[in-house]
Formats: C-alpha cells, sequence, structure tokens
C-alpha cells in the first residue's frame, strides 16, 4: 500500500468520502459497524515549520513555545517521566525521548553528532510524534531539528526568567554554532537582552552568528577569548558542541550576579563547567535522574544539591533570592519540552490550515482484516501473493 501525502484541506475532504464509503459498506457488514475513526497523521515538514514561524513571527513563536513550556512545567506531577536512553559511539549519540500524560504521548528522535558539519550535516537532528493515548493513534509527525533548536531557546528563557536578575541586559554568548541564534533572539525578545558578547574557536561560527543577528535590534560584541566575552555579561549562556570533559567557564571569570546558562554540557562525557563554579552557585536541573548523569552535575557528588525548576516555577522553592547569588541552569533537554513543543506546532498548524495528512497507518473497513490491505480491489490475492503451481 503506497504512502501518499496530501494537503490537510484535501485530506479533510477524501476523509469524509470515506467515512460516506464505509457507512454503506457497515450497512452490509453489521458485525464489523462502528463509527469511523480517522487515520491520517498530520506531518509537518521543515517546510511548513518555517512557514509557521514566518507567518507567525519569530517572536511570537518563541514566546508561544516559551508558555506552552512553563504551562507544562506548572502541570510536572500529571506526567510519566523518565530519562531519555541513548545509544553512544565514538562519534556521537542517539537518543529516543519519551513522556506521556493521561492525554498524550509523545517522543522524539535525537541525535547529536559534533563532526557531522565536516560531511555536511547538522550537529543535531530530529523528529517527533504525539500521539493520543486513549487509544495509541499517532496524531502528529513533525520535524524536530529547527523545533528542537526554538524549544531549547525557549526553555533557557523561561529559566533565566525566574533565576537572572532582572536588570540583565548584557549576555555572553560561548558557541556561536546552529543553536546561537534562537539563544540570542529568544533572550532578546523574552528578556530584554540588549547586547551579546561572542566567543567561538571557531571565526567562521561568529562571522555567521554576526550576518544573522544584522537588524535584530541587539548589539553584537566579537571578542578573541572566553574570559573577554564574559566579563561584564550579566547572563552567560555556554552552547558548545565538542563531546569532552570541558571546563569552558572557570571560577575566576565569575562575577557576583551572574546567571549561568550551562546548555552544551547534556550527555555523559560532556560538560562546560568548572566544579568549582557549580559549588560557587545555586544549581537548577530539569529532571535530576537525566541531568546527574548527563549535565555539568556529572562530575559531582550524587548527593550534591540542586532545585527542580518546575519547583521554582510553581512557588514551592525559591529561585534567585539575592541581587549577588550566582545560579546555574545546567539545562540538559528533557522530553517534557518536546511535548509542549509539540502541542505548539500542532495548534498553530490548525491555526493557519498548514500541514499534510500521511497515510501512516493503514485505513481498513475491518480493524482486524491487516492482511486485506495486501489484496486488490477485486478481493483477489496480486501475482506475488498466489501460490506457485
Amino acid at each position: 500500500m503506497t504512502a501518499r501525502l496530501t494537503p490537510i484541506a484535501a485530506a479533510s475532504a477524501a476523509s469524509a468520502a470515506s467515512a460516506a464509503t464505509a457507512a454503506t459498506a457497515t450497512r452490509d457488514a453489521p458485525a464489523i459497524a462502528r463509527a469511523p475513526t480517522p487515520v491520517g497523521v498530520t506531518y509537518l515538514s521543515v517546510d511548513t515549520v518555517v512557514e509557521i514561524v514566518r507567518r507567525k513571527g519569530l517572536a511570537a513563536c518563541l514566546h508561544g513555545m516559551a508558555a506552552s513550556i512553563r504551562e507544562d512545567f506548572l502541570r510536572w506531577n500529571d506526567f510519566d517521566k523518565s530519562a531519555r536512553v541513548g545509544n553512544h559511539s565514538a562519534h556521537g549519540v542517539i537518543e529516543l525521548m519519551p513522556i506521556s500524560d493521561a492525554t498524550h504521548y509523545s517522543f522524539k528522535y535525537v541525535n547529536g553528532h559534533p563532526a557531522n558539519p565536516r560531511i555536511g550535516l547538522p550537529t543535531v537532528m530530529a523528529f517527533g510524534v504525539l500521539a493520543d493515548v486513549a487509544t495509541g493513534r499517532p496524531q502528529l509527525l513533525s520535524e524536530l531539528t529547527l523545533t528542537t533548536a526554538l524549544r531549547t531557546a525557549a526553555t533557557s528563557a523561561v529559566a533565566a526568567q525566574a533565576l537572572a536578575r532582572p536588570d540583565s541586559r548584557v549576555m555572553a554568548l560561548i558557541g556561536n554554532g546552529a543553536q546561537s541564534e534562537f539563544q540570542a533572539l529568544a533572550f532578546h525578545h523574552l528578556l530584554g537582552i540588549e547586547e551579546v558578547r561572542l566567543f567561538d574557536v571557531d571565526p567562521q561560527a561568529t562571522a555567521k552568528l554576526v550576518a544573522n543577528l544584522q537588524g535584530t535590534g541587539l548589539g553584537v560584541t566579537v571578542c578573541v577569548s572566553t574570559p573577554e566575552a564574559v566579563r561584564g555579561a550579566d547572563i552567560v549562556t555556554t552552547v558548545t558542541a565538542d563531546k569532552a570533559r570541558a571546563t569552558i567557564i572557570t571560577p575566576a571569570m565569575i562575577a557576583p550576579g551572574m546567571h549561568l546558562n550551562a546548555v552544551g554540557g547534556d550527555c555523559p562525557g560532556k560538560t562546560e563547567l568548572h566544579p568549582d563554579v557549580l559549588r560557587a552557585a545555586r544549581v537548577f536541573v530539569e529532571y535530576p535522574p537525566q541531568t546527574r548523569v548527563e549535565g555539568d552535575i556529572q562530575h559531582m557528588p550524587a548527593d550534591f544539591a540542586v532545585t527542580e525548576l518546575w519547583q521554582v516555577l510553581a512557588g514551592t522553592q525559591p529561585g534567585r533570592t539575592r541581587a549577588d547569588d550566582i545560579t546555574v541552569f545546567d539545562s540538559v533537554g528533557f522530553a517534557l519540552e518536546d511535548l509542549s513543543a509539540l502541542r505548539f506546532l500542532r495548534d498553530a498548524a490548525t491555526e493557519l490550515g498548514l500541514g499534510e495528512t500521511l497515510a501512516l497507518i493503514p485505513d481498513m473497513a475491518d480493524p482486524k482484516n491487516l492482511f486485506g490491505c495486501l489484496l486488490n480491489h477485486a478481493g483477489a490475492a496480486p501475482q506475488s501473493l498466489r501460490r506457485v503451481a
């Protein structure tokens, strides 16, 4: 059976016609009569997600995704949570990130291969599914490479709204690769950051970032080292790609009142912060069972004190308590954020009339007759299935 992609509008008409045909068929076969259940899966391609961002505006998408993430974090106890499952190799990692509540199940497939740009591939590639818990039917299949960058930046901003000083206006951005523009613009639109101070070991990455930030209203300062970039910053965001136990930020670079948004240390054996930076700070995480294995706190003792971000958002635990507190959001990316992003995309696509219908699941008049999918319309077995004399 060949999968067909059709526009949503056409799919709706086709679905109505199919339902009418099925209704006629069920009159002749009352044993399998039932209300028709849609099986088509809404598909959002990269081009569709780009169109959503273009039509709604990047700032609106970041605000909307941040609101969705915050809303779900405030429902933290409603979710069945687990750490992601990773398959590690010498070249990188491939992961699955599942989560569910009573209504929806979602997962994301995502990789992290730092050497990929050398062969023309992104470091991170992803797609995800949103499904109905009551039936298990996939409802949405979406690209998540672009969306992961958007949701990661939105999550960083949600955390910084709770943890950074409200008067923060300058951010250092260490690591100027694929996610850097999203981080810079999320902090600009959601926190009022006015200047970004940039450093990357690859000058071409920084040049790319500078070009992409032209006309955004952000002041940009290119620096020659991490210490120079961090000097004078209210917020420091690290989003480096190398899979290594690095100490990109050291205690000598830290000033009272800083907020550190540590994004790049996101798998076993990959860190960005010196342990003494963590010891000097109040540390906040998404999901401790995952962060203690993957985040910067992986090189701290198992009883190292952390606070979960959802508790701060819900008001059950304090965030920043003084202007001179040093705060760290040890961000590794958690499956709940992907579910939030998929919900946002689903609603945005519906609002804008975007997306396609993917025939991912067999559409059967009799759901117990899966083999019938292999038969032709006349009811005879195709030649390839007939017994050879």
